[in-house]
């Protein structure tokens, strides 16, 4: 059954693995150990092998003793809780996979080495110019409480964090009031959202 599992994950970040370098300033430090895997240390720090291979730029299954590692920074309840109010406010009216993909924007930023390293400095981060960079921060509807749905979508994010296509923006053509984003390399549309690195 692990070997299933190790199987499923390596084809899984092959096939989803971000070509963006990103290192969270709060992640753990960890020596690698005779014996060890990307899929015990999955295990026993509670990240998906994928986020764990991708903060490190590995694109195999190959460790070396001694070898130092980052592990992602885990999310904590009052987090998830954020990130939920956030997805809801932000993509309320959209698929399941809308949500999803935007709790992955969030998730993406906090692994970046460019935006604050927590779910809460990334949700609240203003520029310098006093730009918010989510609106419903501004205008208040990130006080809403969330949905079940968006609730859902930010767990699937999580369990999936370090996959996809490395989006650090999102945005809806039609609303969208900086035409700065709109330069950025997209990456997928979903529903409304246009997402982009």
């Amino acid at each position: 059954m692990k070997k299933i599992l190790l199987t499923l994950s390596i084809v899984c970040t092959f096939m989803f693995l971000s070509n963006q370098q990103q290192v969270s300033a709060q992640a753990t430090t960890h020596i690698v150990k005779q014996g060890e895997s990307f899929y015990s240390l999955s295990q026993r720090y509670g990240q998906p092998v994928a986020a764990i291979k991708r903060i490190n730029s590995k694109t195999n299954n190959s460790l070396k003793i001694g070898e130092r590692l980052t592990i992602p920074t885990s999310i904590s309840s009052q987090e998830r809780q954020l990130l939920a109010k956030l997805v809801y406010a932000e993509a309320k009216g959209e698929s399941y996979a809308g949500k999803v993909a935007v709790a992955t924007v969030i998730l993406n930023r906090v692994d970046s080495k460019t935006f604050p390293d927590s779910v809460r400095g990334v949700v609240y981060e203003v520029s310098p110019s006093g730009h918010y960079a989510f609106s419903p921060v501004k205008d208040g509807a990130i006080n809403n409480s969330p949905d079940t749905e968006a609730r859902k979508a930010v767990n699937e994010a999580i369990s999936f964090r370090g996959q996809g296509s490395g989006s650090l923006y999102f945005y809806n053509p039609r609303t969208a009031t900086s035409g700065w984003v709109a330069t950025r390399q997209q990456t997928v549309v979903i529903g409304n959202h246009v997402f982009a690195k």
